[in-house]
């Protein structure tokens, strides 16, 4: 992988933007380091802290858009929910978002075969209603994601040398 270097200038002027965009910043140079594509590959040349960080992303991006049952059917659930992902977030201070990962794992792999197979988008919609088990950790994620954003966004500035080398 090619050194993950980010200007000051570009991450201090994201940084007053917001915490979002700040992330972004950092989680966009890593997925260009790698061209751009998460694979078990491109996996393997990031460290621990950078994959954690692209998996909270992900997570963040769907469930905001579509909820959890979207992150599944997007083919995200075996990313997010059969790797270390919730004990590594909780590793970074964030121990409710580790816990209710947990919890939804538990219904991930009682009906993810059925909400990863290729559907239309009626029977895509339908999907909501058949799996109403995820709507309660949909809700709990969209009331602390601001918080968990922050506290995402606060380990990585103080960890920033795990995650790309800044310069001038």
């Amino acid at each position: 992988m090619e050194d993950i270097v980010v200007s000051d200038a570009v991450l201090s002027k994201a940084a007053e933007i917001g915490m979002d965009e700040f992330l972004m910043v950092i989680t966009e140079a890593i997925m260009n380091a790698v061209g751009g594509e998460l694979t078990t590959e491109t996996m393997a040349e990031m460290n621990s802290d950078q994959i954690t960080l692209v998996a909270y992303s992900m997570l963040r991006d769907e469930v905001m858009d579509g909820g959890f049952v979207q992150l599944i059917h997007n083919g995200l659930g075996g990313f997010i929910f059969l790797n270390p992902f919730a004990y590594a977030i909780k590793q970074w201070g964030l121990t409710d978002l580790g816990k209710m990962v947990y919890k939804v794992k538990k219904v991930y792999l009682t009906c993810h075969d059925e909400i990863e197979k290729d559907v239309t988008d009626e029977e895509f919609m339908q999907l909501f209603e058949r799996f109403p088990a995820f709507d309660d950790f949909d809700d709990e994620f969209v009331e602390n994601e601001e918080e968990w954003t922050s506290m995402v966004a606060h380990y990585v500035d103080e960890h920033i040398e795990k995650f790309a080398k800044i310069v001038k």
